[in-house]
């Protein structure tokens, strides 16, 4: 991939979130419509084609706790707050960034994570659990080591104690298990076409209404591996 290849020559160990939904997007996994936004003339270019409301993100390969250096602004409705925003984001980033995400705002109430791990001895191992702020607290995963099949997919998702969640509860739409699968065995995928990729965080994976969307997402690299 020449994403990787391109970070590798860079000598970065990180993808940046866009580029990393640029890799899963490729594996036919689906992410939020974004765009990366380096001045303040291509802003409204990519608010009108995204659309309020807005999430505006700071995106860097080097900065990857967003959140704690309050790159990341929810909910943005209209051009003036959109230029504001544009302006503090990329003052945070001290020219670190290479711009700043104009993304689409994914509304849904259940947050999943997947992710991927190169074992040692195992090589990539697939993760399936509760994502967002559950991710770290209730520690709710389950794990397979790729390649997957679908029956490997689907035992992974009843495996956690929160599989409730992907049933229809509280009004919401049962999830999309087949697509919900795709993901888990595609992601198995990356890591086994892909040598140079030793981590994969897709944090959180939403589900809007019943399908899963990939809102934000990390890829680590292992230098001195060739793409």
């Amino acid at each position: 991939m020449k994403i990787i290849e391109k970070a590798l020559k860079d000598g970065r160990n990180t993808l940046s979130e866009h580029e990393s939904k640029q890799l899963l997007a490729a594996y036919d996994i689906p992410v939020t419509r974004e765009i990366l936004v380096e001045n303040r003339k291509d802003l409204a270019n990519a608010v009108n084609e995204i659309g309020f409301p807005l999430v505006m993100k700071g995106s860097s390969s080097s900065i990857t706790h967003k959140t704690e250096k309050g790159l990341i602004r929810v909910d943005i409705r209209d051009e003036k707050e959109a230029g504001t925003t544009f302006e503090e984001i990329m003052a945070k980033m001290g020219g670190e960034g290479e711009g700043v995400l104009v993304q689409e705002l994914v509304k849904g109430q259940r947050e999943l994570v997947v992710g991927l791990t190169r074992d040692p001895q195992f090589g990539p191992c697939v993760m399936f659990g509760l994502g967002g702020i559950f991710t770290e607290i209730l520690k709710d995963i389950s794990f397979r080591v790729a390649p997957l099949e679908r029956k490997d997919a689907l035992d992974m998702m009843q495996e956690i104690k929160g599989h409730k969640i992907l049933e229809a509860v509280r009004g919401m739409e049962p999830a999309d298990l087949d697509t919900l699968a795709q993901i888990l065995m595609n992601v198995g995928r990356i890591g086994l076409e892909n040598d140079a990729i030793k981590e994969i965080d897709i944090n959180p994976l939403i589900l809007s209404g019943a399908r899963p969307v990939a809102v934000d997402a990390l890829v680590v690299l292992e230098k001195g591996k060739s793409a």
